[in-house]
């Protein structure tokens, strides 16, 4: 038994029973390895990592291996998902060294934390042109026995780039047309017009950038914005990316085609496509998208959620084939046999609706269920019948694993997903969800002074401190869940995190966020990164809760603070639109205002629900809603606004203008479509 026996994090205790003597990441590690005079090696991988979990059969399992390395390293395992910090800092060094990133991660460092060899994973043997993992231990313990002073100028360069690789910033403005327009260029450029969605294999559920897409189709009318929105969710959710029994979507899909994904399945993923959906129904009216938008939050309710009411990480990509092999897809997928065994004489049409062939479409004859690319004239009593005895039968599979830590940010996003679609489709039971994983993280995350733990697990918060993403996520939840449901507690919690954006993660002279607080464990380089990548950078998130929150309140901190974040998808938007997407989203909500709207009637009133729903369903970019009682203290957009003639009235205002209030929904309605007034 190592030393990993006592974490919470599911991923490392996956290798507490490894030969390796592992360490968590800790200053006494390090202390170890310069008691020893030896490397660290430094592993960082996460729970539903599929060749994380080859690596570690292969190499942290072998006898052989662990000694070479409990000899001649201290070896450190990191969650990347506990530790994003740790795991930005080293792939940062790593793409740098080598132009590639990925996990499982691994690193040697020397015992002040300085990198001097990389990689991602390594075989067991030498295999397609890559060394060993033993060639690569021992080649490292040689160099670092025999050419020390070679390796400690390595590390030192290393450090020393790191140091220097300073941002572009912008120059001070916040992003305007120009920009928006140049990013919408670059993003046709690079859009897949066959199959939607854009650049090529691996492909990846662009849910940012579809935001952004819907945002400035609904302040400009670009038609050809909101085709590319529409497009690729159509793609995505016909495709095997897409859960066709269960809901839900996997990673990323292996193929331009969206047909064979990568099968885990991470919160972050469909927290962020649940909302995407569900704006996109709220633009078009699609069944499609009011379809998949419930289906991959139920998906969420109820495989993700856990007895304390948070949201677990991810499902695993590999489950037991009922053979005792772990495979990955294998819960998933079927052969023509399997449906024949399940569903005798409708096997044959549920083939041909699935696109099940004999061939397969994955691996071993299997295939991965789809839907035609176009609907055709089926019998949907019996398409239905169909899938609910597919969806039975796989229950009685093998499951995935379940990481079943609850991350900060993700459950974040999972509130304000949550409690929307809730609201847009009269689901109260989605919304009391999204209450549930809000109370965990004030309860349970946020200590008496509103400072974030990065993860829990069984209700108990882990030792992580949160970072930047963290704390502008759970913020937007809460500014999500404050539109929703009307109670000002969840402003007042957004308040207190954004507090800390400003105080502890903000430079104060550029305006530029960091990753990591200011009173942060140090490591070699403090980690900033505006781009979006699986999900919002803790940048461009900020810069959204910060912008809707001063929209909220007319806090014009928070407000000038925003605008200066958004410098940076001025200079980065045109350049690489498909990486800051949720940047270019708070731009758009930026140039629109946001509007503000104040919904005033008395609790349970028919016509107040109709103007709150209403104004809920505005499609304004980044449009913020408070809704109560007249003239309440609730929340401040509703201080001074009075029934008109006795009526619940709607009062919206932009740019410190309001217009006359209504109490006709179809007028709030024309006043929240999104276009310039």
């Amino acid at each position: 038994m190592n030393r990993l026996a006592h974490e919470t994090s599911p991923y490392l205790l996956q290798h507490a029973d490894n030969p390796v003597d592992w360490w968590p990441w800790s200053t006494e590690a390090f202390d170890e390895a310069r008691r020893r005079n030896v490397p660290v090696l430094l592993s960082v991988g996460y729970s539903s990592c599929h060749w994380c979990h080859v690596m570690a059969h292969e190499s942290f399992e072998d006898d052989a291996t662990a000694a070479y390395l409990n000899e001649h390293f201290v070896s450190v395992k990191v969650d990347r998902e506990e530790r994003p910090d740790v795991d930005a800092v080293y792939m940062e060094a790593v793409q740098a060294a080598t132009g590639q990133g990925g996990w499982p991660m691994t690193v040697f460092l020397t015992p002040d934390a300085e990198p001097f060899y990389f990689g991602t994973y390594f075989p067991p043997a030498p295999r397609h042109g890559m060394p060993s993992f033993p060639q690569i231990l021992e080649g490292v313990t040689s160099a670092w026995t025999d050419r020390r002073d070679e390796v400690a100028e390595v590390a030192g360069k290393i450090v020393r780039d790191l140091a220097g690789r300073e941002m572009s910033f912008g120059d001070g403005r916040v992003p305007g047309e120009e920009e928006l327009a140049g990013a919408l260029l670059g993003l046709t450029r690079d859009y897949d017009t066959a199959r939607g969605g854009f650049g090529g294999a691996p492909k990846f559920p662009p849910s940012m950038v579809i935001e952004f897409l819907l945002r400035h189709h609904a302040r400009t009318g670009s038609e050809g914005a909101l085709q590319m929105a529409v497009d690729t969710c159509e793609r995505m959710a016909r495709g095997g990316i897409y859960d066709q029994l269960g809901g839900g979507f996997a990673r990323y899909s292996v193929d331009r085609e969206w047909i064979v994904p990568h099968f885990e399945k991470m919160l972050y993923d469909n927290a962020l496509l649940c909302r995407v959906y569900a704006h996109l129904w709220r633009v078009t009216g699609s069944e499609l998208a009011r379809r998949v938008a419930l289906e991959t939050a139920d998906f969420m309710v109820r495989e993700l959620r856990t007895e304390e009411g948070g949201f677990a990480s991810a499902l695993d990509a590999d489950s037991d084939d009922g053979t005792g092999r772990h495979v990955e897809g294998a819960y998933y997928v079927w052969t023509p046999e399997q449906l024949r065994e399940v569903l005798g004489e409708d096997a044959e049409l549920a083939a041909q609706h699935f696109g099940v062939t004999e061939e397969g479409t994955f691996e071993e004859g299997a295939s991965v269920l789809r839907l035609p690319q176009h609907e055709g004239v089926v019998d949907a009593d019996r398409i239905a019948s169909v899938q609910q005895r597919l969806f039975a039968a796989r229950a009685g599979r093998p499951a995935p694993g379940r990481d079943d830590k609850v991350v900060a940010a993700w459950n974040g996003l999972a509130v304000a997903a949550l409690a929307e679609t809730g609201a847009y489709f009269d689901r109260p039971d989605l919304v009391d969800a999204a209450i549930g994983a809000a109370d965990l993280l004030v309860r349970l995350h946020m200590d008496d002074h509103a400072r974030l733990a990065r993860t829990s697990r069984d209700g108990h918060v882990g030792a992580n401190a949160g970072v930047l993403e963290d704390y502008a996520d759970v913020a937007e939840g809460f500014l999500a869940l404050a539109s929703v449901t009307g109670e000002g507690v969840w402003l007042e919690f957004a308040g207190f995190l954004l507090d800390h954006v400003l105080t502890q993660f903000t430079d104060a002279e550029s305006g530029a966020l960091f990753d990591t607080a200011a009173d942060a464990e140090e490591l070699i380089r403090r980690p900033q990164d505006p781009t979006d990548n699986a999900t919002p950078s803790g940048w461009s998130a900020a810069a959204g809760a910060l912008l809707s929150y001063a929209a909220q309140t007319g806090a014009e901190p928070h407000r000038t603070a925003a605008e200066r974040a958004l410098g940076v998808v001025k200079a980065l938007g045109p350049r690489a639109p498909r990486f800051i997407g949720w940047g270019l989203a708070v731009a758009e909500a930026l140039l629109d205002g946001p509007r503000e709207v104040a919904v005033v009637g008395p609790d349970g009133d028919p016509a107040t629900r109709a103007l709150h729903r209403t104004a809920l369903l505005g499609t304004a970019p980044g449009a913020v809603v408070a809704a109560g009682v007249a003239d309440s203290d609730e929340l401040p957009l509703l201080s001074g606004r009075l029934l008109v003639d006795g009526r619940p009235a709607a009062y919206v205002c932009r740019n410190f203008a309001c217009d006359v209030p209504t109490t006709d929904p179809d007028r709030l309605e024309a006043a929240l479509s999104g276009r310039k007034v």
